[in-house]
């Protein structure tokens, strides 16, 4: 099945950023990894672990509609110094890959695509219920209980 040239743009748009996002956590579970982050680890880790499945997910729904996927377009990872840092460059990453979705989706509804939009909303409420919502708590527990506290209640 053929897919529509807007929707599959979009949807290579959206793989960029789903590989970009995932070589970033990667980067960044593993720098908490190594700092003995054990808690920041094991959710980043998990958050990476998620946008492969939304890669994926992407990819299928692409060569279903016979597309060929560009591996080499990915957003660049922007990899934080410190643990805030890291926090608000993975939260700024959710906040873009949100309103990329929000347009993708309303493509697919002028497209009258409605099983690749099906898919997309499944990858927002994964984004903005999830992702960005945990990185939002933790900057503001960051807020709240200052760095150190903060980062004593990561270790395990």
């Amino acid at each position: 099945m053929k897919g529509n040239e807007q929707v599959l743009a979009h949807l290579q748009t959206l793989l960029n950023g789903e590989l970009g996002a995932r070589n970033q956590y990667m980067a960044h579970s593993r720098k908490y990894k190594d700092w003995g982050l054990n808690k920041l680890y094991e959710r980043l880790n998990h958050e990476m672990e998620e946008e492969v499945e939304h890669a994926d997910a992407i990819i299928e729904r692409m060569l279903f509609l016979e597309a060929e996927p560009d591996f080499n377009q990915q957003d660049a990872a922007r990899v934080g110094k410190d643990v805030r840092e890291m926090l608000q460059n993975d939260l700024d990453v959710e906040y873009a890959v949100t309103d990329a979705l929000k347009t993708a989706i309303a493509v697919c509804e002028q497209a009258q695509d409605y099983d690749t939009r099906e898919i997309l909303v499944k990858l927002l409420d994964d984004t903005e219920m999830d992702h960005a919502y945990w990185l939002e708590q933790q900057l503001g527990l960051i807020d709240k209980v200052g760095l150190q506290n903060y980062l004593q209640s990561q270790m395990s």
